[in-house]
């Protein structure tokens, strides 16, 4: 257990307020965190240090054990998927509380979920964090500190290791524990052993990624099959032809070289019944992506490019059943723009057209359909903007999953700021300043989403009346998003008068 820094001078509370408005802009701000930004924060949280020594200073419960909390993290859990591995660490957690007179009193858990991977969400976790900075679980219980396998369960990016932190050390007395022993979160030396540990934990990610990428490489200029979902035309081997779907794939190559559009293709298919293999309904798009998508001649393709063999420069044979000639293959792609083609759109391919993806309506990914199929399950589909037939709904938001529920464009995003600034809970409210903003017209598109996502998580939309022409606000209903994660809200306060970059620590 490492020992608290020596006294120093008092600083006056003005400073120590200031450093810590600093440290809160910083963590909670948009940019990544960097490990040398990460040890000035620690020496910030030194100087300005809340809890003061480990030893002697816990406070204990009435049996005399200091109250801990339990986090579990596993990244994968494909095999079993019975959660054996996060149960695995939970045991592990309570021998090493028992072990350092310690008593678990709550639990967070996080299954099958990745920390290094950007925008992944761990509920688990947020939780964590989210408690820590109140003080206290749900249940009324106070935190005294943190038990864990390894920092790595916790953290492998830098704003994850700033924001458990800053919500451990916001209390006094608090500790961290791991099988190695307990820690002191308050001390640099504390801190710091956290940084190296995530430096640690960033070496393997990048060195396991590479392994990976080098391991799909290898197998691509061998000609085995991709991995996922089957894909259109071949049988679940990947190998062997579907001899109907591989029927309606050369015929549709035929079809499109000798002049016909894809939209046609796309309506045989749905008045035939045909389903793609994961259940949706065949579109333009669809069709255009299963024609001109290099497997359909034999050839292997691997994150948007044609694989040519090393030895003779030739594209690399798959070794699977080929549907049409290569020949065919390149003349269907023809008879396409560049930007529609599988090797610019499909899986794993970077985008060549030069357009930007972002949504250009306020409310688009944050709908979900509320309608019910016929086993009685809501379809919880996204509903996707798309153009609408009246001059009241230029645009509307309809569900392709089950295509039962659409809810006028307008409509839905004038409910939606609706509940940002009426119905919203205090706890997620958006800033006044904010609403100042999106009301005089200067805040972006890009900034009134980021605000939206700060509030809620997404919003259900419940079907409409077929005939009724009244606009009904409560058709939307909101999934509000839990107080303290993510630090959204910090970023919008700050918005326009600092930029991330020039946030002082």
């Amino acid at each position: 257990m490492s020992r608290p820094p020596p006294a120093a001078t008092p600083l006056r509370t003005s400073v120590l307020r200031e450093r810590r408005e600093r440290e809160g802009a910083t963590i909670n701000g948009c940019s990544p965190v960097t490990s040398r930004q990460l040890a000035r924060y620690c020496e910030c949280r030194a100087c300005c240090r809340t809890g003061g020594s480990v030893t002697g200073q816990v406070e204990r419960g009435g049996n005399g054990l200091i109250p801990v909390v339990s986090y579990a993290r596993t990244s994968e859990d494909f095999r079993k998927r019975d959660g054996h591995g996060v149960r695995h660490q939970s045991r592990i957690n309570e021998r090493t509380a028992h072990q350092h007179g310690c008593l678990i009193i709550a639990a967070y858990t996080d299954n099958g979920r990745s920390a290094s991977k950007e925008g992944v969400t761990r509920p688990g976790f947020d939780r964590l964090v989210e408690d820590l900075a109140r003080g206290y679980t749900v249940d009324g219980h106070v935190i005294g500190g943190v038990v864990c396998v390894a920092d790595d369960r916790l953290y492998r990016r830098p704003e994850d290791l700033a924001r458990f932190f800053a919500a451990l050390t916001s209390g006094p007395g608090r500790v961290f524990i791991d099988p190695q022993g307990v820690r002191d979160p308050y001390s640099q030396e504390g801190l710091m052993r956290a940084v190296r540990s995530l430096e640690a934990a960033m070496a393997e990610t990048r060195a396991r990624s590479r392994r990976v990428s080098d391991w799909h490489w290898a197998r691509a200029v061998e000609g085995v099959p991709h991995s996922g979902p089957r894909p259109f035309g071949w049988h679940e081997d990947r190998i062997t032809l579907h001899s109907v779907e591989a029927a309606l794939v050369g015929r549709a190559v035929s079809d499109r070289i000798g002049g016909r559009a894809a939209r046609a293709i796309a309506r045989e298919w749905c008045d035939l019944g045909i389903t793609g293999t994961r259940g949706s309904i065949p579109n333009a798009q669809t069709v255009t992506q299963i024609v001109t998508a290099p497997r359909v001649c034999g050839y292997r393709a691997n994150k948007g490019e044609l694989l040519l063999a090393p030895e003779t420069g030739q594209p690399v044979l798959g070794q699977w059943e080929p549907i049409v000639t290569p020949e065919q293959w390149k003349a269907v792609c023809a008879t396409f723009s560049p930007g529609n083609l599988y090797m610019h759109r499909g899986s794993g391919a970077p985008r060549l057209t030069g357009r930007t993806t972002t949504p250009s309506r306020l409310a688009s990914g944050f709908l979900r359909c509320g309608a019910r199929l016929p086993d009685g399950t809501p379809c919880g589909g996204a509903l996707c903007a798309q153009k609408g037939t009246s001059r009241r709904s230029p645009y509307v938001y309809s569900c392709r999953s089950c295509r039962r529920c659409s809810i006028s464009g307008p409509l839905a995003d004038e409910a939606l700021v609706h509940l940002l600034f009426q119905e919203a809970p205090p706890r997620v409210r958006p800033p006044e300043a904010v609403r100042r903003r999106w009301q005089a017209g200067t805040a972006d598109l890009a900034e009134k989403r980021e605000t939206v996502a700060s509030v809620v998580t997404h919003c259900v939309v419940r079907p409409g009346v077929k005939g009724d022409p009244t606009w009904d606000h409560s058709r939307v209903e909101p999934v509000w998003r839990r107080a303290g994660v993510g630090g959204t809200r910090e970023r919008l306060e700050g918005r326009g008068a600092r930029s991330a970059a020039g946030c002082p620590l």
